[in-house]
Parts: C-alpha cells; sequence; structure tokens
C-alpha cells in the first residue's frame, strides 16, 4: 500500500485520481481543493487524509473547525498545496490543479524527489525544460496523465534509444475538437455555457475552454516539447472526434504505434500513479467492433488562431511559452465571466505575445518563468479590458 496526495481532489482528474486509490487500495495521505467547500468536506469524511489544503481563503475560513478529528488543516493559499506536495510521508503526488498555481507544489515534489503524477499542464509550458532537468538533479520522477500526453509517453517508454529525437519522426497529437469544432455558426456570438459542452470529456472549465479554441492541443505540444526534448516541428495536431485512438507515435523506419482505449481518464491517472507497474483498472475494454469508424482532419488553424499562436510560442521557446500560458489564462477567465467575447481569446493572447521581445530563447529559469507569468497577466488584463470595451462600443 502507498501513500497518495492528490491537489485538485474535487476535480474530474481529482474525482477519478480516488476511485483509482480505491481500486489500487492505496491510502489517501493528503488532500487539496480550490474553494469547492461541500465537495471537498465529503471527500476529506470519506477518505480520511492526515492533511488537508484548501487554496481559497474565504474557503479555508468555512473549513476550519469543520473537519473530522485526525485531518490537519494546513495554510491556506500556495503554502498548504507546497506543504501538501513535498510531505515526507508520500509515496505519490498526483497534481492536477488548474493553471499555474500548480507551479510552486510541482517544483516542491521535485525538490521532495517524489513520484508525481502530472496532469498540470501549464508549469510545463511556462518552464518545462528546466523543470526536467530538476527532475533529474533531484531523482523526482514527473509521469504525465492527460490522455494525449500520456499516449506518447507510453509509446516511447518502450525504445530503446531514448534520444527521441533521432528515434522519432513525428508525433501524431489526437484532439477530440472541443465543443465547436463541427459548430458551423459564428463563434463570436457562442456563450461560456455552450464552449463548456465538451462531446467527449467531463473537465474543469479552463481546460474545457481550451479544448473548445484548441489552445489545449497547442499547450500540450510545448508540453511534450518540454517533456521529451523535441522540435515543434516534429508534432503534428490530428483531430480525432472518437478519442479513441489518444496519440501515436511514427519512428524513423515508418513504423507508427499508437495508444488505444476507451477515453476514460481512470486510466491514464492509474498508469502515471502505478508506473512502471500496470495495475487492472476499473476502465471497460476496448470494443473495435462498436467503435466502428475512426475519423481524423486536419485542424482548421484560421478559425482557431490559439492552435497556430501555441505551436508558434513553442517554437519560439524562452519566455514566449510562459507568457502565451499566463494571457490565455486571463483571457479564458475573462471568457467565463462575460467580460470578454470567446473570438477575443486569441486577440488577447496575440497581442500580449506581441508586446514580448525577448531575443533569448534558453530555457527560463524557474524564478524568471514566475516573473515573466505576472508581467503577461497584467498585460493581458489591460488588453482584455481595451478590446471588449471597444467591442461594446
Amino acid at each position: 500500500m502507498k501513500n497518495l496526495v492528490i491537489l485538485g481532489s474535487t476535480g474530474s482528474i481529482g474525482r477519478n485520481a480516488l476511485k483509482a486509490a480505491e481500486n489500487l487500495g492505496w491510502k489517501v495521505l493528503g488532500l487539496a481543493a480550490n474553494s469547492n467547500v461541500a465537495g471537498f468536506l465529503s471527500q476529506v469524511r470519506v477518505h480520511k487524509p492526515e492533511y488537508a489544503a484548501v487554496f481559497d481563503h474565504k474557503a479555508w475560513t468555512e473549513l476550519k473547525g469543520r473537519l473530522p478529528r485526525g485531518t490537519k488543516l494546513l495554510p491556506p493559499g500556495v503554502e498548504g498545496l507546497v506543504r501538501l506536495a513535498s510531505l515526507k510521508e508520500a509515496d505519490v503526488v498526483l497534481n492536477s490543479v488548474s493553471g499555474s498555481v500548480g507551479f510552486a507544489p510541482l517544483v516542491a515534489s521535485i525538490r521532495a524527489s517524489k513520484h508525481i503524477a502530472l496532469a498540470n499542464k501549464e508549469p510545463m509550458v511556462m518552464a518545462g525544460e528546466t523543470l526536467m532537468s530538476e527532475a533529474v538533479r533531484w531523482q523526482a520522477k514527473i509521469i504525465p496523465v492527460d490522455s494525449e500526453p500520456s499516449a506518447i509517453f507510453q509509446c516511447l517508454e518502450g525504445l530503446r534509444d531514448k534520444n527521441y529525437d533521432a528515434a522519432v519522426s513525428r508525433i501524431f497529437l489526437t484532439a477530440s475538437g472541443g465543443a465547436f469544432y463541427r459548430y458551423k455558426g459564428g463563434l463570436d456570438k457562442v456563450t461560456p455555457a455552450s464552449a463548456l459542452r465538451h462531446p467527449t470529456w467531463k473537465m474543469g472549465p479552463k481546460i474545457t475552454v481550451d479544448c473548445a479554441t484548441l489552445m489545449n492541443k497547442g499547450l500540450e505540444a510545448i508540453e511534450i516539447k518540454n517533456f521529451f526534448s523535441l522540435p515543434v516541428s516534429k508534432l503534428q495536431v490530428v483531430i480525432h472526434p472518437q478519442s479513441v485512438i489518444h496519440s501515436a507515435v511514427e519512428l524513423k523506419d515508418g513504423s507508427v504505434l499508437a495508444q488505444m482505449s476507451e477515453p476514460d481518464m481512470k486510466l491514464p491517472i492509474q498508469y502515471a500513479l502505478t508506473y512502471p507497474e500496470r495495475v487492472k483498472s476499473l476502465v471497460r475494454p476496448l470494443d473495435l467492433f462498436k467503435a466502428g469508424r475512426l475519423e481524423f482532419f486536419k485542424p482548421d488553424f484560421r478559425r482557431f488562431p490559439c492552435l497556430a499562436l501555441a505551436l508558434e510560442a513553442g517554437r519560439l521557446g524562452g519566455t514566449y511559452p510562459a507568457v502565451l500560458n499566463a494571457a490565455n489564462e486571463v483571457a479564458v477567465e475573462k471568457f467565463l465571466k462575460g467580460a470578454a467575447l470567446f473570438t477575443e481569446i486569441p486577440v488577447i493572447v496575440e497581442k500580449t505575445l506581441a508586446l514580448h521581445h525577448s531575443r533569448d530563447r534558453r530555457p527560463p529559469a524557474l524564478a524568471e518563468a514566475v516573473e515573466i507569468d505576472q508581467w503577461a497577466r497584467t498585460k493581458a488584463a489591460e488588453i482584455a479590458a481595451t478590446t471588449h470595451n471597444k467591442k461594446r462600443k
């Protein structure tokens, strides 16, 4: 039995991770959430972790004094997440918080030499190469959780040649297409509610909107570039609405290795937890006859410009991906609050990137990535206000 810590326990990844933990017979050592007091309190009462943390200060105040005996409430904000992420007793840390909030906890887990199941891609976008170097330095393991990076990880894991750039010709990075890929109407009129209706996956609001803009696929491309030291030019995004092939790898001899399964996140979550072992999961076996036709389409870069912006930021490297990520987080938040149109998301991101002038293409230091993240957020918020006000006039 292993001790598991889950950061982001009330989200879809966290809830499925708790099911995986029950399936494995593991102990839930610690849980962390953002602001869902009722959901979090229910989880704590069922799983009885020794430690709990809540990021939101108001939620933390509500929970104080309400946790069952034997569960210690850590400080609110980043401090609690960092302490939870580096607990000495933890064998595995699942980081599934949303956005750059997960950056400091990830660094803490790495420096505590943990086995890390990573569903929080934004830190890997901000400074992935540096984080991977830190993982080597501190002998930490980082295993991707998101279905597509997990698929690529699984396909590459069996290669004898770990120089992936030499061994791999192409990465086929699959995407469901999100809520609007088959939508024929004007995207400037779509609402947050419609953007959150993903055709395949049940996820948190931020990542679901990213899927609708195809930004999520661009962020994953940068994550994969940093994780496997591959150039962006070898990544080919493929729209695959059925989400049965989670991604594929073409090797230099022309062979293509693909990872396939039912579209159920419990599989990549459990694999990341138990790696390198494979254990029977709760996922229904794939029935190829029921799966039927598998379709593949080229992405529409004109209709979904966020994907092109992300791939270009990944190609440029340096601090450009951190700027991209921060601007996108701000733009998506504005859209969800009704302060930006869906079509204004790429405008805000592009204008923020245009203000960033850097010739340094080296991987940023961790502190540098955090600093540029804050700069980009400020600029993106200013641009968002100006852009939306002009539209309303």
